[in-house]
């Protein structure tokens, strides 16, 4: 049995990882199969619970990669997407997926002008979508496509619909990124109040709010939250897999049992075969979240890593760096140099200090390990000087 359905006896918050198929839908992104089933393996060993791997009715190399991450048998609940059609469905099975994800509009901007038809053939091709599923006895998610904009109560209508039908969770999708965190608690509070069903949050990022969305969620009951990792997905992206795992184990106390050390490796390869270059400054995961310059902030994390950092960096498969710049401080000069060997006094670590800055500025950066011994150079040389002088 997979550990998801274990999970879910127990009410724990699961993540549900969509990077093999909406981060995939990112603009110009395209994974190879050998990449799709690398990504799957890496996802499996960090301990994520569920993989959404593509959509098996596009065919061809979709249908193979597919077929290739099932033979796996990972750990993780194997996904794939369908629109709410037994086409498409059939092709899933063909698959060998343990879940099918069903998403169909629910919103009346989308019924009206995507799909030009009204909410009750939503409504029936869902169901008639669903109990063909439940027949093959499979896990079934029901998406229902920019929920954020749809009408509330035709929201729970659908949900209750699809609960009727045997549906195991509803994946409420703020597929454009409207949602705001205290409207977001409020909608979700009201839709697990009144429908009782398992709800999937599936948050995007136009407005930066992707993770604050889906954790709103889980504070007002949602047990799943769908990730991507590094963000990717349409637009601006989806919920980053880093973010909502630390932030459920540090803000929520939440632990989510992935393996936090194997975050950095995993974004920096999916960043590779994305094609989209992971930023020094993203959260969790980038480089610059345990490198410090301001010397206040250095001279703190030195006496004592809490004052600036709330978790290890190890914890993640970073390390800490004490960067020399403009804003550097001689505490910090002192501790550098000490990683090359060198034991600088207070006195000569100060007079070094206005050597580094002056640097700094004339170069617009902070300075690398050779440029400090060079600099250091000068200071003995200096120093030599003035004490022949």
């Amino acid at each position: 049995m997979k550990r998801f359905y274990d999970g879910l006896k127990d009410k724990q918050v699961m993540l549900v990882d969509t990077t093999l198929r909406d981060g995939e839908q990112t603009a110009g992104v395209v994974f190879s199969n050998k990449e799709k089933i690398r990504i799957a393996q890496m996802l499996d060993s960090l301990g994520v619970h569920q993989l959404e791997v593509g959509i098996p009715v596009m065919g061809g190399d979709e249908k193979d990669a597919i077929r290739g991450i099932v033979d796996l048998d990972l750990d993780a609940s194997i996904m794939a997407w369908n629109r709410a059609n037994i086409a498409d469905i059939q092709e899933s099975l063909d698959c060998g997926v343990d879940a099918l994800a069903i998403s169909i509009s629910t919103s009346d901007i989308h019924i009206t002008h995507k799909l030009q038809t009204s909410r009750e053939w939503v409504l029936d091709n869902m169901s008639k979508a669903v109990e063909f599923a439940k027949k093959h006895d499979k896990y079934v998610s029901v998406n229902a496509e920019d929920a954020s904009r749809s009408d509330l109560e035709f929201m729970i209508q659908f949900a209750l619909r699809a609960k009727e039908c045997g549906a195991d969770r509803v994946r409420f999708c703020d597929t454009v990124g409207i949602l705001e965190p205290f409207r977001t608690f409020d909608i979700i509070a009201q839709v697990i109040r009144e429908t009782g069903m398992d709800v999937e949050m599936h948050t995007h990022n136009d407005f930066g709010m992707a993770t604050a969305n889906s954790l709103a969620g889980v504070k007002a009951g949602a047990t799943m939250i769908g990730v991507t990792v590094n963000g990717l997905g349409e637009r601006a992206g989806n919920a980053v897999l880093a973010e909502v795992a630390m932030a459920l184990k540090y803000l929520y106390n939440i632990d989510v049992n992935v393996k936090p050390r194997e975050l950095r490796e995993l974004s920096e390869y999916v960043a590779l075969a994305s094609g989209r270059s992971l930023p020094v400054c993203k959260p969790i995961v980038g480089s610059n979240m345990f490198a410090h310059e301001s010397g206040i902030h250095a001279d703190g994390v030195i006496k004592h890593p809490a004052t600036y950092e709330v978790f290890h960096p190890e914890e993640v498969g970073l390390e800490r760096q004490i960067i020399l710049g403009k804003h550097s401080g001689s505490r910090s000069i002192v501790l550098k140099f000490q990683e090359y060997g060198i034991m600088l006094t207070d006195a000569e670590a100060s007079e070094m200090l206005s050597m580094v800055r002056s640097a700094a500025v004339d170069l617009k950066r902070t300075l690398f390990d050779k440029e400090l011994m060079y600099i250091y150079e000068e200071f003995l040389r200096k120093k030599k000087k003035s004490k022949g002088a």
